[in-house]
Parts: structure tokens; sequence; C-alpha cells
């Protein structure tokens, strides 16, 4: 009986030390996390030895931030019925609580306004909400806006203009670029869209897509679906003639971004030093003289040309998200390939009526 006793003694006190073995194993800081949706902010878990970057998503009382400039607006311009046809249809069809933030001026402000409260009445589904001292409808002064990214606008205007100088107009294109510094901390992740879309489907789809971001991606766009790029990049094309930049997405080529439709990761961007050191004038002189690349679409071009050097900072967007319309480039000298780069087999998530192109009616 002794000895089976110390056997049992033994046995025990081996198991409290393989217990105690195990809890020191596994607590050094590692551990499994999953999407906790009460946090719209970014974690990383990791798993098998790798890093995996998660997005919360918002929900609950959270919003869905969307962005959009709608400036220089008369009371008969047709960018008036755009923008309505914009908020009504992304409203109707949202299943989430949308925040809407528009950068604009006085005058466009007063018909923004004017604009929602219809819509309310309409969708019956958006009203102007008081919550933590912050309303669902904010606004933004498009000038004060540009003083705040002056130094944003004069690296990217000689590159990306194509009447560089007229410092507001400039400014207009290249807001999104700095929309981590604009945008309140507490957002995490926002979109931002051209006043002349209309949506087909819920936007809660679309943030989806910051799901599948890449541990390094910092935005979210779709292929350019004209031959702008092959346009713009002729010069480089002659001298590396096997590439594929400037070809179209719907045969593997890299088309370029379209900047109608824009997913921002904003936590990561105003923590993204390799970010910070591309925004240099030097980085962007070297860039565009290294792909001889003059550009005159704003931002576009921007996104388009990082996509070239630093792929791994943006993510793709399926076509469907941002299905342009523009026929402009079949009608300059490219008639012949037109018919590549406008494809986009998916199902149409949302219009973009781009170069005044009218939208379906669907």
């Amino acid at each position: 009986m002794l000895l089976l006793s110390k056997v049992l003694i033994n046995l025990t006190l081996l198991a409290v030390i393989l217990v105690l073995f195990y809890c020191y194993q596994t607590s050094n800081g590692i551990r499994w996390t999953h999407n906790d949706k009460e946090n719209a902010s970014t974690t990383k878990s990791r798993s098998f030895g790798q890093d995996v970057t998660t997005v919360s998503l918002p929900s609950g009382n959270d919003y869905y931030n969307v962005w959009c400039i709608f400036t220089k607006v008369a009371s008969n311009s047709p960018m008036k019925r755009k923008f309505e046809i914009f908020a009504e249809s992304l409203l109707k069809l949202s299943s989430v609580d949308i925040a809407f933030h528009v950068i604009t001026d006085d005058d466009s402000k007063n018909v923004a306004e004017k604009l929602l409260g219809n819509i309310l009445l309409s969708t019956g589904k958006f009203m102007k909400v008081e919550q933590n001292n912050s309303s669902r409808v904010q606004y933004y002064d498009v000038h004060e806006l540009a003083l705040q990214l002056a130094d944003i606008v004069s690296v990217m205007s000689p590159h990306f203009s194509s009447k560089p100088g007229t410092y507001y107009s400039d400014a207009l294109f290249f807001l999104s670029l700095g929309l981590h510094r604009i945008a309140p901390v507490e957002q995490s992740v926002a979109a931002m869209f051209d006043a002349d879309t209309k949506f087909r489907r819920d936007i809660r789809e679309l943030f989806d897509e910051f799901n599948s971001f890449g541990s390094q991606a910092l935005f979210g766009l779709s292929p350019e679906l004209t031959p702008v790029y092959r346009h713009v990049l002729y010069l480089y094309r002659n001298k590396h003639p096997d590439t594929l930049f400037g070809e179209p997405a719907s045969s593997g080529g890299y088309s370029g971004y379209n900047s109608g439709v824009v997913l921002f990761n904003l936590d990561k961007l105003r923590n993204s030093s390799v970010y910070d050191s591309i925004m240099k004038k030097e980085k962007i002189d070297a860039m565009t003289e290294k792909y001889h690349f003059k550009g005159h679409l704003g931002d576009q071009d921007f996104y388009t040309l990082l996509g070239m050097e630093k792929p791994e900072l943006i993510h793709t967007i399926d076509c469907g998200w941002n299905r342009q319309l523009c026929t402009w480039w079949r009608d300059r000298g490219y008639a012949d390939v037109f018919g590549n780069y406008s494809k986009c087999d998916s199902e149409t998530k949302l219009w973009h009526g781009n170069c005044n192109t009218p939208i379906p009616d669907d």
C-alpha cells in the first residue's frame, strides 16, 4: 500500500508539473482572435505562424462611413441630379446605418441639405440624428481641407493635373490621398464615391471587401475599364514591349485603377511609414520619371502608379463595384481594343456614369 501511495503521489505531482509547463508555454502573448464586431478597428491575430489581418466592420449603433465631394453645384446643375441618384440608391438598398461625410462649399451645401431632406421623405430611412454630439450628416468646407492638404496637392499636381496651378481645382482631385488626415480619428475604415454613381446592391457587401485586404493593403479600388493608361504609358510601353502595364485587366494585364470608388483602411494609413515615404516629392518625381508617367486624372493617376510600384498596398475590388460607362477613348483611336478594356463579366453592383455618360434606369 505504501508503494502504491508513493506512485499515486508521484503521478499527481507529474500531472501538476505538466499543467504548469503547458500554462507557461501558452502565456507568451500569442492568442487566437476572431472578428470582434463591437469595435470598428483593425486587429492582428497569429495563425499557424503567419500574421493575419482582420477588420472589424461597424455593427449595432455604429455607422458605415461614406464620403463624397459635392462642390461648384448651381441650382440647375446636372450634378445636382447625379448626387440625388447616388444618395437615394445608396440609402434605398442599404441594410446598415450610413454616416454621410460631404465635402462641399457654401452654395453646394445648401443644395445638398435640400436634396437629402427630400430623400428622407422618399425613402423613410435617412434622417439627421444627433448621437454622441455628432450628426449622421457632416459637411466639410473644401477650402479648409485644401489648406490642410496643401503639401499633398503641391507634390501631386505637377504630375497628375491637366493644367496645374489652379489651386482650388487641383485640391479637389487629391483630397482622397489625405482622407486619413481629414477623417475623425474614430473612423477606422471608410469608402469614398464619385457623385455620378448609382448603387444596385447593398453597400454592406462592398464593405465586406475589407475582410479580403492583404496584410499590407491600404486602399481598395476597381480596375480602370478604358485604355487611358495604355495611352499614358505609351513611352514606357515602347521601351518595354513585353510589359503588362497598360494592358486590359480582362486578359490578365494591368489597366490601372479607377477612383470613382475607393475603400480606405484609415487606421493603417495613419500608421503607415511606407505610405508617408511614398508621398514625398522625391519619391513621386522618381516614380513618374521611371514610368514616363504624365497623367491628368488626379488621385486616380497616383493610385495607378502606386499599383505599379507597390501592388501590395492596393486590394483590387471586383469590376462590378465600379462599372464604368465612359466610352470617350473608344472614339479617340482605340476602337479596335476598347472592348477588351471595358469588358466586365461580373454582375453590376454599382454604375459609374463617368465622362457625363447617362446611367441606366434599372
